[in-house]
């Protein structure tokens, strides 16, 4: 099979042909069709996770998956041979990816059908990101009418949690910079833009001088976008920050680790084929130029497809 891998920490990433894998117990083998490229996989081959993770080179990177069920491994019985299926490689060891022909992946942690209404394309955008703006936006406790300052919101989690949030009756005030990235966030939902390359909290004062209900970090400085909250406000990260940080403050914070069950992509794929979230992908790479994904990855918005079925 074909499969976009690094083979040590920090090497080029490179497509390579590697040996079919067999599914193991609980397993199911799943031809991909469709991923997307994530944070998380540019950390990886960048070896940002060096000593965090085990590492079994060479690294078929790709955390997102669409697809269809080829084979099944001993004591899989949930899914059958031939169902379109989406999610997450949720294993605990890096070494298989999405970006690959043939993945195994646990039929118990990370995988879901795919509903009526939702095409595979879209679904191999939608579990890591999608899932983590989801877990962002409850952990805020939305109420409608409230502020919410998304900092990051024109990445593929920020781009999810901005239509989320806009769809619950938040306010959303989204960093962006000017231009396409501010048209782009607007157009997901925000009400208010701010430049992210600017004072942002001078800027957020100006449209609240009381302070925002909520932040949502999930680029930029977490420590000062907490100041901007009003008294008892709620902060939630996928950068790491938690209460630790902000011990004795008057707000709640939570890290947030989004778990990809089967429910929680079941109903994220639901809010999809029902209209009231779109995945928002603006390039789509095949998967011989996935590789370039990588290096363009810090200007792109929203998500960045990958089309494993086309070489």
């Amino acid at each position: 099979m074909r499969a976009v891998v690094t083979a040590a920490y920090g090497s080029p990433v490179v497509v390579r042909e590697l040996p079919d894998p067999t599914p193991g117990p609980g397993e199911l083998l799943v031809r991909v069709e469709s991923s997307s490229l994530n944070a998380f996989d540019v950390a990886v081959a960048a070896g940002m996770l060096k000593g965090q993770m085990e590492h079994r080179f060479p690294v078929v990177l790709g955390r997102d998956l669409a697809g269809r069920v080829e084979g099944r491994g001993e004591g899989a019985e949930h899914f059958a041979v031939g169902d379109a299926v989406f999610g997450i490689v949720a294993k605990m060891v890096l070494g298989d990816g999405g970006f690959a022909e043939l993945v195994t992946i646990p039929e118990a942690a990370g995988v879901a059908h795919v509903p009526a209404g939702l095409d595979l394309k879209r679904a191999g955008a939608l579990g890591v990101a999608g899932l983590a703006a989801l877990a962002s936006v409850e952990v805020i406790e939305p109420v409608a009418g409230a502020t919410v300052l998304i900092s990051g919101a024109s990445g593929g989690v920020g781009s999810f949690a901005t239509q989320l949030a806009a769809e619950w009756g938040l306010h959303v005030i989204a960093t962006a910079r000017p231009g396409e990235a501010s048209a782009f966030v607007r157009d997901m939902g925000a009400a208010d833009v701010v430049d992210y390359a600017q004072d942002v909290g001078q800027q957020v004062r100006a449209l609240r001088p009381q302070g925002v209900d909520a932040v949502l970090h999930f680029a930029g400085d977490g420590m000062a976008l907490a100041d901007l909250l009003v008294p008892g406000g709620r902060l939630a990260s996928t950068l790491g920050l938690g209460p630790d940080q902000f011990a004795g403050r008057d707000l709640t914070a939570v890290a947030v680790m989004a778990q990809p069950t089967e429910e929680s992509l079941e109903r994220l794929a639901s809010l999809v084929a029902q209209g009231a979230l779109r995945v928002p992908i603006t390039r789509t790479y095949s998967l011989k130029d996935a590789p370039r994904a990588f290096r363009e990855f810090p200007g792109l918005l929203g998500k960045a497809a990958v089309d494993v079925a086309t070489h």
